[in-house]
């Protein structure tokens, strides 16, 4: 922030008042393994750090996770512990996105070496979901997953309506699981 704060004084030398609102956290997961495949630069207990400082200075922290970051092999740990990461943050805001690959896969792939990358499933992305949830224990904070990427879309305060988008979650995934016997690549499915 310093350094941003001096970028301001030296090109809008008029402005006299800066603040902040909130501040997002692009976190994108909190495992460790996928953040270090995915190159991101942070592990969970950086931050979960960065998340505690925001909330002890008194301003709002907004959190974005990836549903799908891990593709199928690390999927399972991807929301569990991007779940323990946002339960230790404890953000004012949470959202979740599905990953896209607009330019292609090939440089996520290197993180993944020798064995590819396998992207989830419609079903899976809902498995993946209803595993980070009921991971969730959260206070209040205020949850969205209604981007144009999510197949399901879920609003709430997350720990007074988690239930409620444990059930909705569920729906979809048995209803595909039933009509496709897991022949889901072309399903879509939205609430």
């Amino acid at each position: 922030l310093k350094a941003i704060c001096k970028m301001i004084k030296l090109h809008m030398p008029e402005v006299s008042r800066i603040s902040s609102y909130c501040l997002p956290r692009n976190i994108r997961g909190g495992d460790d393994e996928v953040l270090r495949r995915v190159n991101k630069g942070e592990t969970l207990e950086s931050s979960a750090e960065a998340l505690q400082k925001i909330r002890a200075s008194g301003l709002k922290s907004s959190v974005m996770i990836l549903n799908g970051l891990g593709g199928r092999e690390l999927s399972k740990q991807h929301a569990e512990n991007s779940a323990r990461l946002v339960n230790a943050g404890q953000p004012n805001y949470l959202s979740t996105l599905v990953v896209s690959f607009p330019m292609g896969m090939e440089r996520y792939q290197e993180g993944w070496g020798d064995e590819p990358f396998v992207a989830l499933s419609q079903v899976e992305l809902f498995q993946e979901m209803e595993t980070f949830v009921e991971h969730l224990n959260l206070e209040k904070t205020i949850f969205r997953s209604d981007h144009a990427s999510n197949y399901l879309v879920l609003k709430g305060v997350l720990g007074r309506d988690k239930q409620r988008h444990s059930a909705r979650i569920m729906r979809p995934t048995t209803w595909c699981l039933k009509v496709f016997w897991g022949e889901t690549s072309n399903v879509y499915y939205r609430m």
